[in-house]
């Protein structure tokens, strides 16, 4: 049986290839003290139908070029986009600023 991975893709730049990472919680062997480990593998998308920040599937298969030695098996769970906040906080500030010049204007 070929291992079976799940994790989120990083990047879908590339052409039917995404990277996936894949992060796992880990116990030091002597001191006991636990720690996250993150690994990046490629992985081979045929029809190009997972982005960026979804929870894929993938599968170990023989090798797709020097790097890409996985395949996507299912998208478990769509990302469900980026929010700008940078933008959102500019324009509440443009917004404070025109109301205070407004105040300003009334006091004189």
């Amino acid at each position: 049986m070929a291992t079976s991975l799940i994790g989120i893709v990083t990047s879908d730049k590339r052409d039917k290839t995404i990277t996936v990472s894949i992060t796992s919680r880990e116990t030091h062997p002597l001191y006991r003290k636990q720690y996250s480990h993150t690994r990046k593998y490629t992985a081979h998308d045929e029809k190009n139908e997972a982005h960026m920040g979804d929870k894929v599937e993938i599968v170990a298969c023989r090798p797709f070029s020097k790097t890409c030695s996985f395949k996507l098996v299912k998208v478990l769970e769509k990302s469900h986009g980026t929010i700008a906040l940078k933008e959102d906080v500019l324009e509440v500030k443009n917004e404070k600023a025109e109301a205070v010049e407004t105040a300003e204007k009334e006091k004189e």
